[in-house]
């Protein structure tokens, strides 16, 4: 259970960053709104999550998901450019959230 509530705080971190860039510096309410209660949703969840798994794993494997999907929506949503340089780099994050899973 530890691990799915990982993997969903994982996915609030990156609603969390991506809010917080839509905010314009908390000058736009709606998405200052999402960006508090993801970041607060996202960090209980940590923090349930690390009474069970070790703190470097998990804290790894959350910023690795969060990451990823932030730069994954930035690209798909035309925010930022897609080379091949960056996919290679997010398959690397990628690898190494899945190899700290398989070495726990």
């Amino acid at each position: 259970m530890s691990w799915i509530i990982l993997v969903v705080s994982g996915l609030l971190e990156a609603v969390w960053a991506t809010a917080l860039g839509k905010s314009e510096g908390f000058s736009r309410l709606y998405p200052s709104v999402v960006f508090g209660v993801a970041l607060v949703a996202s960090m209980a969840g940590l923090a349930i999550a690390m009474r069970d798994l070790p703190i470097g794993t998990a804290y790894a494997v959350w910023v690795g998901i969060g990451a990823t999907v932030t730069v994954v929506y930035a690209m798909v949503s035309g925010d930022e450019a897609v080379s091949m340089v960056r996919i290679m780099c997010i398959i690397a994050i990628v690898g190494g959230v899945v190899g700290l899973k398989l070495a726990s």
